[in-house]
């Protein structure tokens, strides 16, 4: 340290304004401006001006002892400057240039200038303080300048609760004095002439040197003696001032008191460092204990919600098919039970899971802390893809369901057509083997040949016209096979036996062929209007029994479209039957003329037709069973008809619901994404409209719900097809899904929004200059903003990122901070988050570790009974579970590790 104690210079006071200090709790500028105004051209009152004297003198001799030396006169020990010089070395701990030795004038100003360029170069701004005023002993100004450096080194450093210096020490008195009575701290002049506070403050940290119960408010001046003295005595803090100068002045200088009542808290200051530690330890510790419990919630609501999924997927990708309709329409029964009944607050669960976590992040970034991981398996994106796999399996079952249903239905139909066909079939295959067996021909005569020839063509007629109906068999047995028909083995059987039996019959007829053509020579014509009457019968026949076959056919249809056509097809066919009843009369006209003939001619006839068995009270017979077999048919069609008309409303009655529920969800989630863009009032306001909002959606639920009945009915009733409406029930309740999920995101998003304003200290007007700010730039409404429109909102609120080198740098710092992924989009959260960052401070690792160090006396390690002092119970054993035991050399048994403890919190998510 350079010697100033060579000279005894003099100084005098003058007026001085401070700028903002390095480290400082406020404004120091604002302060002097408010406070220190005084003006230059009137003198100090003379008993304000004894009291700074004696005050500020004491103050400077305080330090300057350290130096081993003092000085007399506050006037003249300045002015040469190196006194000043050194008092500046001593209170800020720093070298300043040396002084020079002269004793002329320019030498005092000399160093008169390098204190102020000191005090200048701590941030103080001095206001028509120079150096010839010191040199010249000018008193006011002296007094200024001394008051500006108590103000920068013993004032300023004073904050309590983010408050400005002056305002810092006066809550501090107060809080301190607040329990003691006749104590009532309001400024820094009246309220401490009667002394209990001084003393007030001297029993709140040593009650052991004052006796603050016999103190009597009416004796001052015993009570301000007796505080200075104690201080004096036993905490080295100077007397600063008289006591009667104080009673006897109406209203004491503030300056004086203030510079006092710093002493006081400086020699204090260690208690109030241990209790600001233990505040912030507190509060940290409360984070990190409500965000471990965040992090357990999340992880048992995603295992719970994992193995749900796990145990519904298989039942949803059974698809074992049953044989019944019945039995594939219970299952059906469970599949709608699960979507109206489980699935539902699993959905719940899933959107409330995500909340959660998108809460717990914006909390864990708020108290900088590092984004929780989930354990392996249970991100948000793992839950996402195992819902995802369940809607699709859901989705890929409910088809399957259905389409089994239209399967059963279509191969209970096909059995059944091909039961009648073959029954059919077989009954007219009775006794056809062993015709073509028999071996008449041999004993007949010639005309017996003719006719047995003539019957033959006719039998063959008729044998290709069943070759149809036997192909028709065979069709419908391989759709059965194709469809899995669950008889399908008695069925091949039954078809085979079919096949086999008409490939006989084919080689029956061909070898009958033969044996009559080979004796037809011998034979004479067979009687051409008998023959006639058999070829015309025959295929009149096989029409008649197509017809009543065709009439007797059971059919399955889906909508109105489909009956009308069976009933146009079934129109069409009845336009058919007079010539049908024609050709009848034409063949019964033949009949009658053969016997006509053979009256008139005396021919006796041998009774039947030789060439067929159709006689004509068979065709009258069937013709009669077409004729009654027609309006069974009509009323069959008519009945179908009226059931497809019946389902008909309720294809309109779900298509007009449908209609409007399916627009009014589309409109909702549109209407979401403007309020999400487009918020005005306050966060409160806007969480209240969205809640609201939400509460409209969920009283909408009823609509759903009716919706959902109407479906079943529906599906009950087999209606497959609705031409009505591009809705299916399927569309509606993923979109109500989406919908509920959508709000519920935008009511967290605000909420976080809360969260971030309320933990930061953003006012509400900050927090809507970002939004207008933000929305302004996003020209899309997508919520998002790319890298050129987020650089234009920075712009415009005042950040240097125009595009050169030193504003692109800062740009690309600020984006791997808003986007870490490189998306290349700027969400409005990630935003708020480094807005908040930008204009508020958070706790640190190195605090937390400070405020430790506080807590255990500057010592590298902390003891379990020091915790137990310091904190709070629940706290302190939070501490002591998780510190790890101290391996540095100075360890003592019991000493724990808050430095790896501190940097825990900080750096790992799940201590």
């Amino acid at each position: 340290m350079v010697d100033y104690h060579a000279a005894n210079q003099s100084y005098q006071y003058g007026p001085s304004s401070a700028g903002n200090g390095a480290g400082g709790g406020g404004s120091m500028g604002d302060y002097m401006a408010q406070e220190d105004d005084w003006d230059r051209d009137l003198l100090l009152d003379p008993a304000w001006e004894k009291q700074q004297r004696k005050t500020f003198t004491a103050w400077c001799n305080s330090h300057l002892r350290k130096a081993g030396t003092q000085i007399e006169n506050i006037d003249e020990d300045f002015r040469d400057g190196l006194k000043l010089m050194l008092l500046l070395e001593v209170i800020s701990g720093e070298r300043l240039p040396k002084p020079e030795r002269g004793k002329m004038r320019v030498h005092k100003i000399n160093n008169v200038n390098k204190a102020l360029d000191f005090i200048a170069s701590k941030g103080v701004k001095l206001v028509s303080i120079g150096a010839e005023e010191i040199v010249d002993g000018n008193a006011k100004m002296t007094l200024g300048m001394i008051w500006t450096i108590i103000l920068r080194f013993a004032i300023q450093d004073i904050s309590v609760e983010e408050t400005s210096a002056k305002e810092g020490l006066l809550l501090w008195c107060q809080r301190k004095t607040a329990p003691y009575k006749n104590v009532n701290v309001q400024n820094f002049h009246i309220s401490w002439k009667d002394g209990l506070a001084f003393n007030a403050l001297i029993h709140r940290h040593r009650p052991e040197l004052i006796e603050y119960d016999k103190l009597r408010k009416d004796d001052p001046v015993t009570n301000l003696n007796n505080a200075f003295e104690v201080a004096e005595k036993y905490l080295d803090i100077p007397k600063m001032l008289d006591a009667e100068d104080i009673v006897n002045t109406a209203r004491p200088d503030e300056k004086a008191i203030m510079t006092y009542v710093s002493s006081f808290y400086h020699a204090f200051s260690g208690a109030q460092k241990a209790e600001t530690a233990a505040n912030r330890i507190c509060k940290v510790l409360a984070v990190n204990q409500e965000n471990e419990h965040l992090m357990e919630d999340y992880e048992k609501l995603a295992s719970d919600l994992l193995e749900w999924i796990r145990r519904t997927i298989p039942w949803l990708e059974d698809r074992v098919p049953q044989k019944t309709i019945q039995e594939m329409q219970q299952k059906l029964e469970d599949f709608r039970d699960y979507r109206r009944v489980h699935k539902p607050p699993k959905v719940q669960e899933k959107c409330q899971l995500e909340i959660n976590f998108n809460t717990l992040q914006t909390k864990l970034r708020l108290s900088n802390r590092p984004a929780f991981m989930p354990s392996e398996g249970k991100m948000v994106s793992d839950i996402n893809n195992g819902w995802q796999h369940l809607e699709q399996a859901e989705k890929g079952y409910e088809e399957w369901l259905l389409n089994e249903i239209r399967r059963l239905e279509r191969l209970d139909h096909l059995a059944e057509k091909f039961r009648q066909k073959a029954s059919i079939h077989e009954a007219w295959t009775d006794g056809k083997e062993a015709m073509l067996k028999h071996r008449d021909y041999e004993t007949a005569t010639l005309s017996d040949i003719k006719a047995l020839i003539r019957k033959h063509e006719a039998f063959e007629s008729d044998l290709a016209a069943h070759q149809d109906r036997v192909e028709q068999i065979a069709a419908i047995a391989q759709e059965l096979n194709e469809l899995d028909y669950y008889d399908s083995h008695n069925v091949n059987t039954r078809c085979q036996k079919i096949c086999d039996q008409w490939d006989a019959l084919g080689s029956l007829t061909h070898s009958r062929r033969e044996a009559l053509e080979k004796t037809e020579k011998q034979l004479e014509a067979i009687d051409q209007l008998h023959l006639e009457y058999a070829k015309r019968a025959a295929p009149f026949n096989n029409w008649m029994e197509s017809a009543m076959e065709d009439l007797q056919d059971m059919f399955i249809v889906h909508t109105i479209e489909e009956i009308e056509g069976l009933i146009s097809a079934h129109d069409q066919f009845k336009s058919t039957l007079p010539d049908a009843d024609r050709e009848r009369e034409a063949i019964l006209a033949i009949h009658k003329e053969a016997q006509r003939i053979a009256e008139s001619n005396h021919i006796k006839l041998s009774g039947s037709n030789p060439y067929t068995t159709v006689t004509p009270q068979i065709i009258n017979s069937k013709w009669e069973k077409v004729q009654q077999l027609v309006p069974k048919r009509d009323h069959a069609l008519l009945e179908e008809q009226s059931k497809q008309q019946s389902n008909e409303p309720r294809r309109r009655q779900f298509a007009s619901q449908a209609n409007v529920v399916g627009p009014w969800i589309q409109t909702k989630m549109e209407e979401i994404g403007r309020i999400s863009i487009e918020m005005n009032g306050t966060l409160e306001d806007q969480l209240s409209h969205l809640k609201q909002y939400e509460r409209s959606i969920v009283d909408y639920k009823p609509n759903l719900d009716l919706l959902e009945q109407q479906h079943q009915l529906i599906q009950e009733a087999l209606i497959f097809d609705n031409k009505h409406t591009n809705y299916t029930m399927e569309h509606i309740r993923v979109g109500w899904e989406q919908l509920l999920t959508t709000i519920a995101r935008t009511i967290n998003e605000v909420e976080n929004q809360i969260l971030t304003r309320d933990a930061k200290g953003i006012s509400q007007e900050q927090m809507q200059e970002f939004r207008a700010s933000f929305n302004h730039f996003d020209k899309d409404h997508g919520g998002a903003l790319g890298p050129e429109e987020f650089k234009a909102c920075l712009i415009s609120l005042g950040y240097d990122v125009e595009n050169d080198r030193q504003g692109d740098a800062e740009f690309n710092r600020i984006m791997s901070l808003v986007d870490p992924n490189h998306s290349g989009l700027v969400t409005f959260q990630a935003f708020i988050d480094f807005m908040s960052r930008e204009t508020t401070d958070t706790d640190t690792a190195d605090q937390v570790i400070a405020s430790f160090k506080v807590l255990a006396g500057d010592k590298n390690f902390i003891t379990a009974e020091e915790l137990r002092r310091e904190l709070p119970p629940d706290q302190a054993e939070y501490c002591i579970a998780r510190m790890a035991p101290y391996q540095g050399p100075d360890a003592v048994p019991g000493a724990l590790d808050y430095k790896s403890f501190s940097t825990a919190l900080y750096g790992e998510s799940d201590l």
